[in-house]
C-alpha cells in the first residue's frame, strides 16, 4: 500500500522540506527536488513509519480490551436441573 498524502498535507510537506534545507543545510532545494525526496520517503520510508505506528496502535487497543475484564461468554443452560447422559 502506497502512502498518500492529499494536496494540501504534500503543499506542507514540501513547504517543511525546503525550510529544512535551509534552515539545517544553508542549502536551497527546488520544489522538484523537494517532491522527489518527499516521494522517497513516501515510497521507502514511510511505509515502516506507518507499520510501527500500527503495531503500537494494536498493542494499546490489546491492553484497553485485556483491563475491561469483559468476559463475552455466557452460560448455556444456567437453569438445567437433569445432567443429560
Amino acid at each position: 500500500m502506497a502512502i498518500q498524502l492529499s494536496k494540501e498535507a504534500k503543499k506542507e510537506a514540501l513547504a517543511s522540506i525546503i525550510r529544512f534545507f535551509a534552515e539545517h543545510r544553508d542549502e536551497e532545494i527546488g520544489l522538484i527536488a523537494a517532491g522527489a525526496l518527499l516521494e522517497f520517503i513516501l515510497s521507502d520510508i514511510a511505509p515502516s513509519v506507518y507499520n510501527q505506528a500500527i503495531a503500537e496502535a494494536l498493542e494499546r487497543l490489546r491492553g484497553q480490551l485485556a483491563e475491561l475484564g469483559i468476559d463475552l461468554h455466557e452460560e448455556e443452560f444456567p437453569n438445567r436441573l437433569i445432567q443429560p447422559e
